[in-house]
């Protein structure tokens, strides 16, 4: 079992009524996909002050967020 989890909720995730994690899978390369679909929604939608990246840590696919230079 793969899981797809948020290492920390900014305000716009929280907002998200469409985000639902964390998200199980049978198999990796479906996790990895839907991790980087909702990472990259998040770029792209959300306000900016953060960008956001996947790490895979064994079965998990977490989405990690950072400060984004740009404002």
């Amino acid at each position: 079992m793969y899981t797809v989890n948020i290492e920390k909720m900014c305000g716009c995730a929280k907002q998200d009524k469409e985000l639902n994690l964390p998200q199980s899978f049978e198999s990796a390369e479906e996790a990895e996909y839907t991790a980087l679909k909702i990472a990259n929604h998040m770029n792209k939608d959300y306000c900016k002050k953060h960008r956001f990246h996947i790490e895979k840590e064994e079965s998990n696919f977490t989405i990690k967020l950072e400060l984004s230079c740009k404002q």
